[in-house]
């Protein structure tokens, strides 16, 4: 991957992510990862590895039309990235991969997990559901 390449998800990518029966909140957090993915493997020009340093961010920010032009937007987006990253490292070290080197499919079971707990946490037990006849 060339590394001014922009991020971008590919048709069979997209059906992955939206074809999911994820509720909105989980589906549209693994929108953003894997977008972030993607942007940090552009930055890094390679699917591999670890993240790119901040040095790396900036000079791939710097190089992109869309940021260089807008000093106060990458300054915002930059950081943002960073904590995605943050997310992308946790992931992977469950996966026993480098962050780079996560696929879309892990993300998604990773999202499904955080749906299951989630709804887990709210679904009411038996008791709620069948209430005592009066």
């Amino acid at each position: 991957m060339p590394r001014g390449s922009p991020p971008v998800l590919d048709p069979q990518e997209l059906n992955l992510l939206e074809g999911t029966l994820l509720p909105s909140l989980e589906r549209h957090h693994l929108r953003l990862l894997a977008h972030g993915l993607r942007t940090l493997q552009a930055a890094a020009g390679r699917r591999q590895g670890p993240l790119p340093e901040r040095r790396q961010l900036e000079t791939w920010a710097a190089s992109q039309p869309a940021l260089a032009g807008d000093r106060q937007f990458a300054a915002a987006f930059l950081p943002q990235l960073e904590e995605l990253g943050g997310q992308l490292v946790a992931i992977a070290a469950v996966e026993g991969v480098t962050p780079l080197a996560l696929e879309l499919e892990q993300l998604r079971r990773w999202a499904q997990d955080q749906a299951d707990q989630r709804l887990g946490a709210i679904t009411p037990g038996p008791a709620a559901a069948n209430p005592p006849p009066s």
